[in-house]
């Protein structure tokens, strides 16, 4: 499977400007450029939650399409808010379990200046 193509294709990801930008053995990257349809603020341009988990949803599917060679539904995911996500968000995903079942996903987002905004656990279907 062509990974990062595929996640080029979704197009919810895709509407919101998700791009996963490293794919490789149970570990991917991603970004998202935050312009004003995004946030939840008219004051100043802040992620909404909903943009947040998305990009921590896309990024932990890819690290385990990587693994596992093909899509991964959703079954649950877990998302803790740490600070505002100002400024564009990047995501890094580790897989920490690839079942036969089921395959869990650590998933840190952080702002452009560093700061993590979110961290997620996400359950993802793999048989």
């Amino acid at each position: 499977m062509d990974i990062e193509g595929f996640f080029q294709n979704m197009p919810f990801a895709d509407l919101l400007g998700v791009e996963v930008t490293a794919v490789d053995d149970g570990h991917a990257e991603g970004r998202i450029e935050m312009r004003e349809e995004l946030s939840w603020s008219e004051d100043r341009v802040m992620a909404h939650g909903g943009v947040t988990f998305t990009l921590a949803d896309t990024v932990g599917g890819a690290a385990l399409v990587s693994l596992v060679d093909r899509p991964v539904p959703t079954v649950d995911m877990r998302i803790d808010y740490l600070e505002a996500g100002t400024g564009d968000l990047r995501a890094e995903a580790t897989v920490k379990r690839n079942g036969g079942d089921v395959g869990v996903v650590d998933v840190d987002v952080f702002a452009d200046d560093g700061t993590q905004v979110a961290d997620a656990r996400g359950v993802y279907k793999t048989g």
